[in-house]
């Protein structure tokens, strides 16, 4: 489902990005093929320099269909930025990406909190956060924070995921899931 960011898998990820329904919400945008190929090997070199961690999503078949990082990481928290390939949307590949994700990110790598900024006209990102029964809206408890982006020219909501929220969410989601299986055996 997710894997290291792999140079290879450029040209199928920058078909898929630049579509105008994903381009606009894509962090670090790219406007021809040889760009996109010299922000991946950025990305690969922030990565082992411990500034970012990036993960292709797959789909069950293994081909690439959009990416899942965590950009800005200090004093072990950092910004979620996630896209997929349009023809993937809707298809539950974001929360299944997320669980993968999150997992290696706190269980892991010892990371404790995840921001994610979603412009206020990104309804698509904004319902993907609002369903994650472990994000909290922090446009009040990180007032400070959300002011640092926020511009006139673009205003962001600001939603937070801490490791013991989402730790609490997979005991949840297990002790649910072995309840579903006793019941049906």
């Amino acid at each position: 489902m997710l894997k290291k960011r792999e140079v290879q898998d450029s040209h199928a990820l920058y078909e898929l990005m630049v579509h105008p329904e994903v381009f606009p919400f894509v962090r670090h945008q790219a406007n021809s093929f040889e760009e996109y190929l010299f922000l991946t090997k950025q990305t690969i070199e922030a990565e082992e320099r411990g500034e970012l961690i990036s993960r292709t999503i797959l789909d069950e078949w293994g081909a690439p269909i959009g990416t899942i990082s965590l950009f800005d990481i200090q004093d072990n928290a950092g910004f979620l930025g996630t896209w997929i390939g349009k023809p993937y949307h809707g298809k539950g590949y974001n929360k299944i990406a997320k669980d993968h994700f999150f997992n290696e990110l706190f269980f892991e790598l010892d990371i404790e909190t995840i921001f994610l900024k979603i412009r206020q006209g990104n309804i698509r990102s904004m319902k993907a956060a609002e369903k994650l029964p472990y994000t909290m809206n922090a446009n009040e408890t990180r007032k400070s924070l959300l002011e640092q982006f926020n511009t006139a020219e673009k205003q962001f909501n600001l939603f937070e995921i801490s490791k013991d929220l989402y730790h609490l969410y997979t005991m949840r989601s297990a002790e649910e899931t072995t309840e579903q299986h006793l019941k049906e055996a």
